[in-house]
């Protein structure tokens, strides 16, 4: 019982930080049916650069704050330049973003080596706390969760109790009727797209720190981004929270009990997903 608890338990940190990543994912790709296949980069490229802003300045709370905004600027960029004008074009939208997703690879490779980095965090984070039947767990795990409930709470009722919200949801049905209205949709989307990114920045400055960042790390986020995206729903926020929970802990409950399966049980989970509901748990048909 205790090895079980223990490990539903990091199923659901490791969950925390998966839908960190993916409801950025969802935002884009979901919502604003913009194909970026360069999101797992933003998450390696927001780790790396927080980990050095945090090496030369000595803070962890700045290596957040840069990871984060850095790449939301660079998302917008990205945006801007790239995947804006190809809009409602997919698979030229997926080819430029994996070449983007490649450039960024192999810059951060030549930059940092192919060395496994982790961050210092804060002393009171450092520390575990006593839990009944499992003993010592890590303080910053239990952390990560509250974030990943906090920010799920905020991107919720940001989209369903706000008119910026309404806006967002508004000109993804209607683009050409919101802009009729007098709305920027192409400042809305912007918007978006940057929040995408600071979130996909902000996770991998905190997988950096409760794992750690380290060269393909992008692939493998991008894939979970995808699944959890494709079992919550695209564009839903409470699902990708499901989908996430789901997710974390069948890979933690295959790597402990099935580990030469457990990377197969996730696409088992999915394909058992897609045949009951072919549009995800939480989403919608087009």
């Amino acid at each position: 019982m205790s090895l079980f608890l223990t490990v539903t338990l990091n199923g659901l940190t490791v969950a925390a930080l998966y839908f960190l990543v993916a409801v950025g994912f969802t935002l884009i790709f979901g919502l604003m049916r913009s194909v970026n296949l360069a999101h797992g980069s933003l998450y390696l490229l927001g780790g790396y650069l927080g980990y050095q802003v945090g090496e030369w300045s000595g803070s962890w709370y700045l290596a957040v704050l840069a990871g984060a905004l850095i790449v939301a600027v660079l998302g917008m960029a990205m945006h801007l330049f790239f995947l804006d004008w190809m809009q409602g074009e997919d698979l030229r939208q997926a080819l430029v973003s994996i070449g983007l997703s490649v450039v960024i690879a192999d810059l951060l490779l030549a930059r940092f080596g192919s060395l496994t980095l982790q961050f210092q965090p804060p002393e009171f984070l450092q520390h575990s706390v006593e839990l009944p039947l499992i003993g010592a767990y890590p303080l910053l795990r239990l952390n990560l969760l509250l974030v990943a409930l906090a920010i799920g709470i905020l991107l919720w009722l940001g989209l369903h109790r706000t008119r910026f919200g309404v806006a967002i949801r508004a000109g993804v049905d209607d683009r050409e009727m919101l802009s009729a209205l007098g709305i920027n949709t192409s400042r809305l989307f912007v918007l978006v797209f940057a929040v995408g990114a600071a979130l996909a920045g902000l996770s991998g400055v905190l997988g950096g720190t409760v794992l750690s960042v380290s060269p393909g790390e992008d692939a493998r986020y991008l894939l979970s981004s995808l699944v959890v995206t494709i079992v919550g729903g695209m564009g839903s926020i409470v699902g990708a929270a499901v989908g996430a929970v789901l997710v974390g802990l069948v890979e933690q409950w295959g790597l402990a009990y099935l580990p030469t399966y457990a990377y197969m049980l996730i696409y088992v989970l999915m394909t058992g997903v897609l045949a009951l509901r072919p549009a995800g748990l939480f989403g919608r048909k087009a």
